[in-house]
């Protein structure tokens, strides 16, 4: 009896910890360990997979939001894994060996729900691409391919590159982006030199309606709004727009905050899927491994949100189950002291 893609991710559900395929061929009478390697090879979870899956339950608004950003899966103790490279993980804050992804999620900012539609894994040595290139490459998928509504294009500071906010704006979508302290910007209309977004003077004004700047390197007299967003850990964003039109930083602190929502992923996957926990050697069984993890998060997020609760809860009702089971039947009975 072969594993299938649906076992897989089922014990990826299931299990509490171990996301080994020894543990699971430990617990199924039928898959051997060997079996459920050639499952993790033969297999080919493409992020055309995932989409299959969301499309038809994505609630999609006109109002729709498009949130990128990358995740490292930590295999600092790995030696022999395929896919893992040194590269800056803000989890770890500095660099670790680990498997890249850079995900798209999709958030309808109606019912606050969200999806994830799209994923690449940062593999530059077999395909040359980098994580900004890949962040296009899933923009104009779900634009031009997936046909998918949405108005706004949240991202992290990597990607607020000019090449990249420029695309956006081509394509007639706003974007909101945090520019790193440094960055040169103009906010005299061309009678100062350029100058760091840090060493900007705020009137009281500006601080609540935003001031109108011109981005180094941007062409002709394109302006966009610059707004200093205080945030939760007591530091400071310089969020750029190209929605000129945005005169409230109440408003542009609700919709900054919901760039929060792919962080939210990011643990989940991490805590309750294991997507770092996968030993296998090959890019191929790694790659279908972070596949059926996106497969299982989107089915289990969905089931969560019937019953009206989390997928925390739902790990953890399972052993609330398994306690009730040993407290009634035990399978090491105390005796008598």
């Amino acid at each position: 009896m072969k594993p299938t893609r649906r076992d897989y991710c089922q014990f990826l559900l299931s299990t509490q910890g171990n996301y080994t395929q020894t543990y699971f061929a430990d617990h199924h009478q039928h898959f051997s360990h060997d079996a459920i390697n050639r499952y993790l090879q033969d297999d080919n979870v493409t992020p055309e997979v995932v989409w299959e899956q969301v499309k038809g339950v994505i609630e999609p608004d006109v109002d729709g939001f498009l949130v990128f950003d990358d995740s490292v899966s930590d295999k600092n103790h790995s030696h022999k894994i395929d896919l893992v490279r040194l590269q800056y993980s803000g989890n770890a804050h500095g660099l670790i060996k680990g498997i890249g992804v850079v995900n798209c999620l999709y958030v309808n900012p109606k019912t606050q729900r969200y999806w994830i539609i799209d994923w690449r894994v940062y593999a530059p040595d077999s395909d040359a691409k980098s994580k900004l290139t890949h962040m296009r490459d899933m923009f104009d998928h779900a634009l031009n391919t997936k046909k998918l509504l949405f108005r706004v294009v949240l991202m992290d500071t990597w990607y607020a590159t000019k090449d990249l906010m420029l695309h956006v704006h081509r394509a007639q979508k706003i974007f909101y982006c945090p520019l790193k302290s440094n960055r040169k910007v103009d906010d005299s209309d061309g009678k100062s030199p350029y100058t760091a977004v840090s060493g900007l003077q705020w009137s009281e004004q500006d601080a609540v309606t935003g001031k109108l700047i011109k981005i180094h390197g941007f062409p002709g007299a394109l302006k966009v709004k610059l707004f200093r967003v205080a945030t939760t850990n007591s530091r400071t964003e310089w969020v750029v727009t190209n929605d000129i039109d945005q005169a409230s930083i109440d408003d542009t602190r609700e919709i900054c905050g919901i760039r929060w929502k792919i962080e939210q992923y990011h643990r989940e996957v991490k805590q309750t899927l294991g997507i770092e926990k996968c030993q296998c050697r090959s890019a191929r069984a790694q790659r279908n491994h972070i596949g059926c993890v996106i497969l299982a998060w989107n089915h289990m997020t969905s089931f969560a949100r019937n019953l009206t609760t989390n997928i925390y809860a739902l790990k953890e009702k399972m052993l609330s189950n398994y306690m009730r089971q040993e407290l009634v039947r035990p399978l090491v009975p105390m005796s008598a002291v």
